[in-house]
């Protein structure tokens, strides 16, 4: 019997996944909020789930230590996408990669003028390929926490984030100024896997593909 890991990560994305991995026929044991296990089994003895960080999820799949995985665009952008295959948009946890200013903070004039900004993210990679495409000079300062917070005690001009609803950052009195890209989850494939487990990995790759065309 050929084994099959899947890497997902908790909260949004794990929730979203749900009616697709049903569709694939597969049913998670139990639910890894209440569930303290990292590795947790399914409906079917071939699959089993293992729980990380999402953004540890394509490292995962890229080093086969799970065959398959579910990243935001976001989490691909910066890791690289390296050795791994991307079959599907899955249409999941569904955001936009933003610039927010604070409010009455002239974002427009300052890039006009090319003003160096202090840009404070966990996107690094993303920010740096998004400014330098405007001409515009950044210090780059990487957070891991709220980004909100920066502009508000004076540590950046700007920041780079996801804004889903746009109520955080309404509460704190920023503004989103510039879409950088838009943000889905995405099916990510490890391409050895592919190759040495497509018998088993196709089906599922196919299931997924055609839940999210339903």
């Amino acid at each position: 019997m050929t084994q099959i890991t899947l890497a997902l990560s908790k909260g949004r994305i794990f929730d979203e996944t749900l009616p697709l991995l049903a569709a694939a026929g597969i049913e998670p044991a139990e639910s890894p909020e209440s569930s303290r296990k990292l590795i947790i089994g399914t409906n079917r003895a071939d699959v089993r789930l293992i729980i990380v960080r999402a953004s540890d999820v394509p490292t995962y799949v890229q080093h086969g230590a799970a065959d398959l995985g579910i990243a935001g665009k976001d989490v691909l952008v910066e890791h690289g996408g390296e050795g791994l295959y991307q079959p599907v948009d899955l249409n999941i946890a569904r955001c936009r990669m933003m610039v927010a200013t604070p409010v009455g903070f002239d974002y427009a004039a300052a890039v006009r003028r090319g003003a160096r900004l202090r840009v404070a993210t966990k996107y690094v990679h993303t920010a740096r390929v998004h400014f330098a495409g405007k001409g515009v000079h950044v210090d780059l300062i990487k957070l891991y926490g709220s980004m909100e917070l920066a502009p508000l005690v004076g540590l950046a001009d700007v920041i780079v984030d996801l804004v889903s609803t746009g109520g955080t950052l309404k509460a704190n009195n920023l503004v989103a100024v510039e879409e950088i890209m838009p943000i889905s989850s995405r099916l990510v494939v490890n391409q050895a896997a592919l190759k040495l487990k497509q018998a088993a990995l196709r089906p599922i790759i196919d299931a997924f593909r055609d839940a999210v065309q339903a």
